[in-house]
């Protein structure tokens, strides 16, 4: 068996060149036998190899029938053969099947949308990013205006519903205008069910935030990825072009990339279906959208939740502070993707910035100086009523402290803290004493007790025991010259 190339070789040399097949064979390094025989065959024909015979051979016809009424699968087939006395296994019926009846790519129709028609939304998602001493999951938001194919990117640390609104809402505002509809996913924060052939049933918080906006909510028809083609096609945009080979850092710096990427590159490439660039064709599709509403929307997620006896809200890990008032009572949560609030009713509780780390404690100091003023003041009323245990005379004492000294609280503390140094009845003594002497203070109270504390030696008897040491003064004559003179 020679290869094609060969054969091109020898008829060229047999036909145009007219030489000898004993010349074609050594130029050809052929023996002639082989060059007779490949000069007497007008084409080239590969060597067939021998086939065997197959045990399904006989059932091929019965699979062939069968197939043209149902599109049976090859363990159905198979079973079908045994019960009809095939004694193969399913292996063979498989690759024969297989054979017979190739894969069908299924055809989809070209999708045209008006001028500010449609939005396509969906996720994509990327490695996972630090986030103080942890990592959290990356994902990021693709909004792709149907007819123009203007993009919007936005990195997020959740899909959830915060995030989900939060993200269409700045793409409008980055937009500057809401198309007439927006094709969702069937994600739970757009659509709760969507059964084939009923209606969709929307999540009411995101048929809120439409009507705000005011566009149409269209899901995409479940298992039916190919229509929101626009969506999917940029979201593997952005995974090869944007994110391939591009060092992951901070939420924040890689979002303010993302805007770069999008103003240089996304929105002035010329795209491959259109062959115009989509800040061309915006500019042509904007007349056709609708104008943004004056207020944004309130892009949050609300749900109740109960205060700990601890003075906290736990939100992903994380515990957030409240006023002591607040502690084991329910509060509104209102959960944004950068902060959340809480609300006993209208009023507002608390105001936190959302942290992504996790196991973590923010605590405002406005709510630990409340309850550190409230416990204060209780040590303080517990003292208070242990100074007027002291006497009879306290509370007089204590009225004519506050008369006359500013910090009446550390003149109390002082002399209570003194009965726990000398006792309650010298301290008792020293009060009244005190306040008959009009003395207050506490210095007073001390002093008091620290004379009456201190002990004097006793006196003893003068013992002399050397002559030397007796009592021998001896006084110089007095000076009479000053009376001399008067």
């Amino acid at each position: 068996m020679i290869a094609y190339q060969t054969f091109c070789q020898l008829r060229q040399a047999w036909d145009e060149q007219h030489l000898t097949m004993a010349q074609i064979a050594r130029a050809l390094a052929l023996h002639p036998q082989t060059v007779k025989k490949w000069v007497g065959r007008p084409r080239y024909e590969q060597r067939q190899a021998a086939r065997r015979a197959s045990i399904l051979d006989p059932h091929k016809p019965a699979i062939t029938r069968w197939l043209a009424q149902h599109p049976f699968t090859a363990t159905q087939l198979w079973q079908r053969l045994r019960d009809a006395g095939y004694p193969g296994g399913c292996s063979i019926v498989r690759d024969y099947v297989r054979t017979v009846r190739p894969p069908r790519q299924p055809a989809y129709l070209t999708l045209t949308y008006a001028p500010g028609q449609c939005a396509q939304i969906d996720w994509g998602s990327a490695d996972a990013i630090p986030v103080g001493g942890t990592r959290r999951a990356l994902s990021f938001f693709v909004f792709v205006l149907c007819h123009s194919r203007w993009l919007y990117v936005e990195f997020t640390l959740g899909q959830s519903q915060e995030w989900f609104l939060g993200c269409q809402r700045r793409a409008f505002e980055a937009l500057g205008a809401v198309p007439m509809e927006v094709m969702p996913d069937n994600c739970k924060t757009a659509v709760l069910s969507h059964r084939v052939g009923e209606a969709p049933v929307c999540n009411p918080h995101y048929l809120d935030f439409a009507r705000h906006y005011g566009f149409t909510v269209k899901p995409c028809g479940p298992r039916q990825p190919q229509a929101k083609g626009r969506v999917e096609n940029a979201v593997g945009y952005v995974k090869k072009n944007f994110l391939a080979g591009r060092e992951l850092g901070a939420l924040a710096a890689l979002n303010a990339e993302a805007r770069i990427w999008l103003e240089t590159v996304a929105n002035v490439r010329q795209h491959g279906e259109t062959k115009r660039t989509p800040m061309e064709l915006l500019a042509e599709e904007r007349v056709h959208l609708r104008p943004l509403p004056a207020n944004p929307y309130e892009a949050a997620l609300v749900r109740t939740v109960r205060v700990s006896n601890r003075c906290r809200v736990t939100v992903d890990t994380n515990r957030y502070s409240v006023p002591p008032r607040y502690a084991s009572a329910p509060l509104t949560l209102q959960l944004a993707s950068d902060r959340l609030r809480l609300f006993d009713g209208q009023t507002l509780v608390a105001d936190h910035v959302r942290s992504f780390e996790r196991r973590r404690d923010y605590e405002h100091p406005d709510h630990v100086q409340t309850l550190l003023d409230e416990r204060k003041q209780a040590r303080h009323q517990r003292t208070f009523l242990r100074f007027l245990a002291l006497a009879p005379a306290a509370a007089a004492y204590h009225a004519q402290l506050a008369e006359r000294r500013l910090n009446v609280r550390h003149h109390v503390e002082k002399i209570v803290a003194l009965s726990e140094i000398h006792g309650l009845d010298a301290v008792s003594r020293a009060l009244t004493d005190a306040h008959e002497l009009g003395a207050y203070s506490c210095e007073y109270i001390a002093n008091l007790l620290e004379q009456r504390g201190r002990l004097l030696p006793e006196a003893g008897a003068l013992h002399l025991t050397r002559a030397s040491d007796l009592l021998e003064l001896e006084l110089p004559p007095p000076d009479l010259s000053p009376y001399d003179r008067s």
